[in-house]
This record gives structure tokens, sequence and C-alpha cells, in this order.
């Protein structure tokens, strides 16, 4: 038997024990370059925890997931953070779990708009990315070096996200 998931609008409040939200806040907004440019200043923190650790950047392109969509598994990355930013403009899902004794609990579901990303801290529990409607290009931030930087955790009963109304 499965959990079906209900889907929540992508917002700081709500996804703030998981990480920052990335998005253009007027409350961040700094003029820079004589005026002409609009910074909107330190949305999120990566992180790279390690010896021989380092920041980098990278472009994901995702494959939209079908629906209904099962949850089997969750991942973590004990030693970075790693943020999604949609660089396609189109709305993506996330799925995040709070940590349990060492284990996912059970997922949250957002919809991020095209004009969202997002950053996990180190050791959040959430799943790999999920493009809606269209092949869509993400620009990630992550973690590189030495050490596995990535857990992985099966479901004994899987969680359903079912079509996600955009």
């Amino acid at each position: 038997m499965s959990d079906t998931l209900p889907i929540h609008p992508l917002t700081s409040e709500h996804f703030a024990p998981f990480g920052e939200v990335i998005e253009a806040d007027p409350a961040t907004m700094k003029l820079i370059n004589g005026g002409t440019t609009e910074r909107f200043h330190a949305l999120a923190a990566p992180q790279a925890l390690g010896e021989g650790a380092r920041v980098i950047i990278n472009i994901f392109r995702g494959q939209p997931r079908a629906f209904p969509y099962a949850i089997t598994m969750m991942e973590r990355h004990p030693f970075g953070s790693q943020s999604f930013s949609p660089l396609s403009g189109r709305p993506f899902l996330l799925a995040v779990s709070p940590d349990e004794g060492g284990k996912p609990g059970r997922p949250q579901v957002f919809l991020a708009r095209g004009d969202q990303g997002v950053n996990y801290r180190c050791n959040v529990w959430h799943h790999p990315l999920m493009a809606l409607g269209d092949v869509s290009d993400f620009l990630v931030v992550d973690r590189d070096g030495p050490g596995n930087n990535l857990e992985e955790h099966f479901f004994e009963t899987s969680y359903i996200i079912a079509e996600p109304q955009p």
C-alpha cells in the first residue's frame, strides 16, 4: 500500500528546515553597477566540508517525470549542500524529508515556480531532480572533493505524487 503526498507551493517559510529558497526577494536587493543592475544578495550559503573540498557549478538536464510518480528513495549529501536553479524557466517538483534516526521520514513535496531555486543544506534528505512537462536544464551548485558525499535510502513502501497542477 502506498501513501499519496500533497503538493505544497514552495515558500521560504515552509522550506526553511531543509535549506533556502533562491528567488529574487526585494528585501535582499541592492543596486550595483551605477544603478543599472539589481543584485539579490546572499540568497543561499553553499557548503563544502572536508579537506580538499570545493564548491563547483554544473548544469543538470532533467527528463520530465510521468505521473502519478512513485517516490521509492531519498538521498542526502553529508559533506556539501546542493542547489538547483531552473535555467529553462519551467516549474519543477522537489521532495524533502526530515531525518528520523538516520533515515528519511515521510516526504514533503513542493512545487517550485520557474523563477525559484532551492539550496539543500548538508545532510538534508531529498529526492533527485524532478523536471515537469519537458526536458529542463538546471544550474546546480554542489561539492566536489574526496570522500563519499552521497547516501541513499530506499523506502519499503513507496509514496505517490499525483499529477501537479502548476
